[in-house]
């Protein structure tokens, strides 16, 4: 995380200015592990697969989602936090242990959010998951009316575009929504040519899509961030407490993290002023719309001005 935020252009001083540090991110994944780097953050947490009570996460995935959009980095000393380290947790776990899920436990995750947004003051909604195009198309659509709902509540919803790339409209389907932010990957050189980048298998949009698809990109090779399988404590010294893991899933929280510090900073702001902010904001990689979409997060432009 060390060297994507200085991608993105989240310094030190950005992530420090803020007005509020009461802003909550929703996240729809596998679950959040108790990592040091939280604290007391985890605001609410809901099982949408297991049923259980408390807080876990048997796959790690939504661990390192969570570390991406708003870690402490407290074990690395801030090497690995991540974007909004202020910010607050409300996860609900739709996945099970092998990342897979149901349309069902989606549409509970989705339904729990909204009914939770005021109590825990929700404002941005992470969903680094992609479901594929097959299945009940119907059901599908059910589940985009309720993000265009959620986007209509208030709240800055940001999808991947997931990794089925790099054909174009290969999207994942929940991220074809007008309304939401829909995240690609792109390594912006940084990598050189390597075969195995998350740009290169990052979803893509079309021309025959009704709307431009992404919105915006972000890093996702080799992501360092929050591993469930930490293990110590700050006596004895911690183990295994990070990770590397690429993908669309990495760069969704990124630019999820983004949204929340920009609330942090302007909190004034709705999420469709978020929306434009972050996409006028984008540096322009010189790639193809389908790729690239506005172009790389670019928060040190995005947090010039409210």
């Amino acid at each position: 995380m060390n060297r994507v935020r200085k991608q993105v252009g989240c310094s030190d001083y950005i992530q420090e200015d803020i007005l509020t540090d009461d802003v909550c991110v929703a996240i729809l994944d596998t679950g959040i592990g108790s990592h040091p780097d939280f604290g007391d953050r985890i605001a609410a947490f809901a099982d949408f697969v297991g049923g259980r009570q408390g807080s876990y996460d048997d796959s790690g995935h939504g661990t390192h989602v969570a570390g991406c959009v708003g870690g402490s980095g407290h074990i690395s000393r801030g090497l690995y936090r991540g974007i909004a380290p202020m910010c607050r947790f409300c996860v609900g776990k739709v996945l099970d242990h092998n990342g897979e899920g149901s349309i069902d436990s989606m549409r509970q995750g989705l339904i729990w959010v909204m009914q939770n947004r005021l109590r825990y003051r929700i404002r941005v909604l992470n969903i680094s998951l992609g479901i594929g195009s097959g299945g009940d198309k119907e059901r599908m659509h059910e589940l985009i009316e309720l993000l265009d709902e959620i986007w209509e509540q208030g709240i800055v919803v940001v999808c991947a575009a997931g990794n089925n790339g790099p054909k174009e409209g290969t999207i994942s389907p929940l991220g074809t929504s007008r309304k939401v932010i829909t995240v690609g990957c792109h390594e912006g050189g940084y990598f050189g040519s390597r075969r195995d980048l998350c740009e290169n298998y990052s979803g893509r949009g079309s021309d025959d899509m009704l709307y431009r698809k992404p919105d915006v990109v972000a890093p996702g090779t080799d992501i360092i961030s929050c591993c469930v399988q930490c293990r110590g404590n700050a006596r004895s010294g911690y183990r295994s407490a990070y990770t590397r893991k690429s993908g669309t899933s990495m760069a969704t929280p990124i630019v999820s993290g983004a949204a929340a510090l920009y609330l942090q900073k302007f909190p004034y702001m709705n999420n469709e002023q978020v929306k434009r902010k972050m996409i006028y904001s984008a540096r322009d990689m010189g790639d193809i719309w389908s790729k690239q979409g506005w172009g790389m997060l670019n928060l040190e432009q995005m947090c010039s001005t409210g």
